[in-house]
């Protein structure tokens, strides 16, 4: 079995997918607008252009997402994507690519349980927790 988190966007999903791989150094495998699907014919023509379905691999986990019929769509709430890290290097750079005109709901910082922690919403409104372990 495999968990993945799948993210909802309202219209910015193709635009954070790019970012999510630059900054998370993953890839796009796949990235499907609606009328590019077999329901084309049905979708409006401003949603035509919104992604239906997005696939972004990190390593050996993987990432989903998609924009959300606009009257669907809810600002994140409630959960976090968590990012492990052993390394305090990458844990600090990834923090800072995602609080780039986002917000810094908790700096990155030690704690009791570890090198560095800290909580983020990136620019795109998706809420990210990034822990980097003690060395043992």
């Amino acid at each position: 079995m495999q968990l993945s988190p799948y993210l909802f966007f309202n219209g910015e999903c193709e635009a954070a997918f790019k970012f999510y791989e630059q900054c998370l150094g993953g890839k796009i495998d796949a990235m499907m607008t609606y009328a590019e699907s077999p329901e084309a014919e049905q979708t409006s023509p401003e949603s035509r252009d919104r992604i239906m379905h997005a696939h972004l691999t990190v390593n050996d986990m993987a990432l989903m997402g998609s924009d959300a019929p606009p009257s669907h769509f809810e600002t994140p709430q409630g959960f976090s994507v968590s990012l492990q890290f052993d390394d305090v290097v990458e844990a600090e750079r990834i923090f800072q690519a995602l609080a780039e005109n986002g917000t810094i709901k908790m700096p990155l910082q030690e704690t009791f349980w570890a090198s560095r922690f800290g909580i983020v919403v990136d620019r795109f409104g998706t809420p990210w927790m990034i822990n980097c372990d003690r060395a043992s």
